[in-house]
């Protein structure tokens, strides 16, 4: 007779990780999860790589930056109440920009719970409208099936945050090990192969069209389909414009690039997108500081959007011709359809005189700043980033100002290299994002630009890069403000600097040698090379604080709610 082998829940938790492929976690330890953290440090689990943060926030957005720097699942294992509150900002960041993590929460034993016993919180219940899907595992029984769905789950269609709920008890139980190497839910199965109708629809228009343009968010990235899209531009010779979420996607320094596009982007981008007729839309899901006044946005054009998520199609504009599929998929069978005839001599003229408009666009108003100061401007900051690491940097950023300038002045050649929250707008999310991110690629330049406020939320991880040797590299724009806010007093209340002014701030390169690292500091522009070669030199983690102007602003802006060719210049 052959003798069962059981397992506890906290053994199987790391064996079942350990067959998703699973090579770093994130978190913090406690009460509710002390099982799991034991068993972390026995032989069979020491394969992971285990990254302690100083706060759950944290842990979450380094799983959520490791998954954007490397396309595969973040994970994150915090303990029970608290733990698993301090989780929902990072779920929520990660659900608005549809990026694949798996959060494990330790809870209290099952039954305790509904009890309100020390450190229960009903973390399940709580995260239910951030998440894409969550569970609470009530049987040890249960726990492989639930893991292999959640990574299932997160990582396909439209991916999103998984929360998985683990009583106490459940991982103390013990059970024969399972692993599922398939999955069935009936009642999930994205749509991943187009209509093909509608791409001949959509093909159609697009040979009719004579002032096209394409419009990519971070589904193409999601997607992998960079290369598709960038050889359907090419041999159509449509332009290209990018969200916030879609920057490298396409190359920032190609000819055909327009920039980014809604309320901080480019002219150009702004212009051409107002005046085309035909918008083929990518992986984007039209948000609101995209488009500016809905009734005005690209009023002439017939709209195309390809999306592996239905209920982005419609949703904020309506579409001429909805596709619903996978993007990669959905590009590459475009180019087959268009291939033979995409260069009709009947195109040709009219192409080159939208080409001609747009360039009249970017000759009339490029991106600028004042390059005689002798104050730092922020501008001259991320453009000296960009001409010192040649591009070949993994940046991240804080919200803010900061995140606009670098948007702006950095240009991105590959997709995921650019990590920034977009639809939550979560300040804080920078540095733990460059940490998941640096963890990935350990030989790779990591810079967080950073704002003076947004890196004061999470500025506790340095102790985290100190620990784990993580040569992360922080350029705080440091102009005494929290900037956008103050930009916007500036430009519609009166300039009444309402609680915006924070002057009152550590000493950043003290605070740096506090916690062991190096610290720099540019006060006039002449020094700001000189820093960031010394920082880029260094092997270790690094603070630069860049004193700027402090009333320098983001430019272009459209006001809220106006049409985005309603640009503020200056």
């Amino acid at each position: 007779m052959i003798k069962k082998v059981e397992y506890t829940g906290a053994q199987m938790l790391l064996m079942a990780l350990k067959a998703e492929g699973v090579d770093t976690i994130f978190g913090y330890p406690g009460g509710a999860v002390i099982d799991v953290f034991d068993t972390m440090v026995q032989d069979f689990a020491r394969d992971f790589q285990f990254i302690l943060v100083r706060h759950e926030q944290a842990a979450v957005h380094a799983a959520d930056g490791y998954a954007r720097a490397t396309g595969r699942p973040g994970v994150c294992l915090v303990t029970s109440g608290p733990g698993g509150t301090n989780t929902v900002t990072g779920l929520a960041t990660a659900f608005m920009d549809s990026i694949p993590i798996v959060v494990f929460t330790g809870q209290v034993p099952t039954p305790l719970i509904g009890n309100d016993a020390f450190q229960e919180a009903d973390i399940v219940g709580i995260t239910r409208p951030c998440t894409k899907h969550n569970y609470l595992v009530s049987q040890v029984e249960q726990l492989t099936q639930v893991i292999k769905e959640a990574f299932h789950i997160a990582a396909s269609g439209r991916p999103g945050p998984i929360l998985v709920d683990l009583p106490k008890d459940v991982m103390q139980s013990k059970a024969e090990f399972h692993y599922p190497k398939e999955i069935n839910l009936p009642t999930y199965r994205p749509v991943v192969k187009p209509h093909a109708p509608s791409l001949k629809r959509a093909a159609e228009l697009m040979r009719r069209s004579r002032k096209p343009v394409i419009y990519a968010g971070g589904g193409v990235i999601t997607a992998e389909a960079h290369d598709e899209l960038r050889s359907l531009a090419e041999m159509l010779k449509f332009p290209v414009t990018m969200t916030l979420m879609g920057l490298g996607c396409f190359p920032g320094t190609h000819p055909l690039s327009l920039g980014m596009l809604g309320m901080h982007g480019t002219y150009r981008a702004n212009m051409a997108v107002s005046h085309s007729d035909l918008v083929l839309a990518i992986g984007a899901r039209f948000d609101d500081r995209v488009t500016g006044k809905i009734e005005e946005f690209a009023p002439e054009a017939k709209i195309i959007h390809i999306d592996i998520d239905p209920t982005s199609i419609q949703k904020n504009i309506t579409v001429d011709v909805p596709i619903v599929g996978d993007a990669k998929q959905a590009l590459a069978l475009l180019i087959d359809i268009l291939s033979p005839d995409a260069r009709q001599k009947r195109n040709e003229k009219k192409l080159s005189e939208w080409h001609a408009e747009i360039t009249a666009w970017r000759n009339e108003q490029r991106l600028r700043f004042d390059r005689s100061s002798e104050i730092v401007k922020p501008q001259y900051v991320v453009e000296k980033l960009y001409e010192l690491t040649q591009g070949n940097a993994i940046i991240t950023t804080e919200v803010g100002q900061n995140q606009m300038w670098a948007a702006q002045y950095y240009l991105f050649d590959r997709p995921r290299t650019f990590l920034s929250s977009g639809g939550l707008g979560t300040m804080g999310y920078g540095f733990p994002a460059a940490i998941g991110a640096q963890v990935a690629f350990p030989d790779k330049t990591v810079i967080d630009i950073a704002g003076d406020g947004s890196i004061q939320m999470n500025i506790q991880e340095l102790a985290t890069v100190m620990q784990y040797k993580l040569p992360v590299k922080i350029a705080i724009l440091n102009n005494g403000y929290l900037g956008m806010v103050r930009q916007w007093q500036e430009r519609f209340y009166d300039n009444v600097y309402a609680h915006t002014d924070i002057m009152q701030g550590p000493d950043f390169v003290k605070l740096a040698d506090a916690y062991g690292a190096l610290g720099l500091r540019a006060s006039n522009r002449d020094e700001v090379e000189d820093v960031i070669s010394t920082a880029l030199k260094y092997d270790g983690p690094v603070i630069m604080d860049f004193h700027v102007d402090r009333h320098e602003g983001v430019y272009p802006m459209v006001p809220a709610g106006a049409p985005i060719t309603n640009m503020i210049l200056v």
